[in-house]
């Protein structure tokens, strides 16, 4: 299958590409840049130059191709506090993918986050749809595109996706965090919960998701179904040597800064109709044994 993914360069990409082409697949990567030009092709790829602005060129690359994986998001721009407009390419970008794919049959696997589905007051499934808002929108825009004739599927990611080839995900952040200000801090009692995955895992997912997965469904891309976040706080101390402890909450966007709005969120999450209708089975270290024996705590 020839397979066109956006964010090929990325966290993620670095873990699907090599699935993907080991699995038999013909990949194109967008790349933005010469650096992530040249990440792409390290990966074995080829290379389609364009942006997220470019929608005409996205959509010629998805009309070329026989499936796409899209998972590309302006974090840059979130992270300096544009969100709105992040979102707002992306879902274009969504738009432009569907209409491309319509009536073809031809798989598109989205990318969305467990954090749709957190604080549900129970753990969230797969047959769990979040209600319409920021991300969520471009969740249920691929899923719609199963009615115009596309084999679309959303694989959601968890909010901590780990590995030696993290470098700037959420466990990287809050390691930093507890660096700087001495201490592992978590919300309130530290009783609610994230789930978290291996990115060779996850890898794996949206590999099946490309070949398998029914039209208009959501999988979920969870090995640890949900760690209270004291017990993420604990082995980030431990690992660092400073304390875990409670921070309160008019101080928590001082202590969190941008993860403010989402370190209090509970987000149990099950994999349970991921793992038996698609045969995906996590097979890499949970999040905590990954702190024991992965890089967090060594490489610079």
């Amino acid at each position: 299958m020839r397979v066109f993914v956006t964010g090929a360069s990325g966290h993620l990409g670095s873990a699907i590409v090599p699935e993907l082409i080991a699995a038999g697949h013909d990949v194109t990567g967008l790349a933005r840049s010469g650096t992530a030009a040249a990440a792409v092709t390290a990966l074995g790829a080829a290379v389609h130059r364009g942006d997220l602005d470019d929608l005409d060129g996205i959509a010629k690359a998805a009309t070329d191709s026989d499936g796409v994986i899209h998972l590309a998001f302006n974090h840059e721009q979130m992270r300096s506090g544009d969100f709105a407009a992040a979102v707002a390419t992306d879902l274009a970008v969504v738009h432009a993918l569907g209409d491309a794919l319509a009536g073809t049959g031809k798989p598109l696997v989205g990318t969305s986050g467990t954090l749709a589905l957190a604080n549900l007051g129970r753990t969230g499934t797969e047959e769990d749809a979040a209600a319409p808002g920021p991300r969520v929108d471009a969740e249920n825009a691929v899923i719609g595109f199963a009615e115009r004739g596309v084999r679309s599927s959303v694989v959601r990611v968890p909010p901590i996706t780990h590995s030696t080839l993290d470098r700037h995900g959420f466990a990287r952040v809050l390691i930093a965090i507890a660096k700087q200000a001495g201490v592992a801090g978590y919300p309130g009692d530290g009783t609610n919960r994230w789930p978290a995955g291996h990115t060779l895992d996850v890898g794996r997912l949206y590999r099946l998701a490309l070949e398998a997965a029914p039209a208009g469904t959501r999988w979920h891309a969870v090995g640890d179904e949900g760690i209270p976040m004291r017990e993420i706080a604990q082995s980030i101390g431990d690992h660092l040597g400073v304390p875990a402890a409670s921070i309160p909450d008019d101080q928590l966007g001082a202590h969190f800064g941008f993860l403010a709005m989402l370190i209090a969120l509970d987000n149990p999450t099950s994999n349970l109709v991921t793992r038996r209708i698609l045969g995906w089975e996590p097979v890499h270290p949970g999040l905590i044994a990954d702190f024991d024996h992965g890089d967090y705590f060594t490489a610079p």
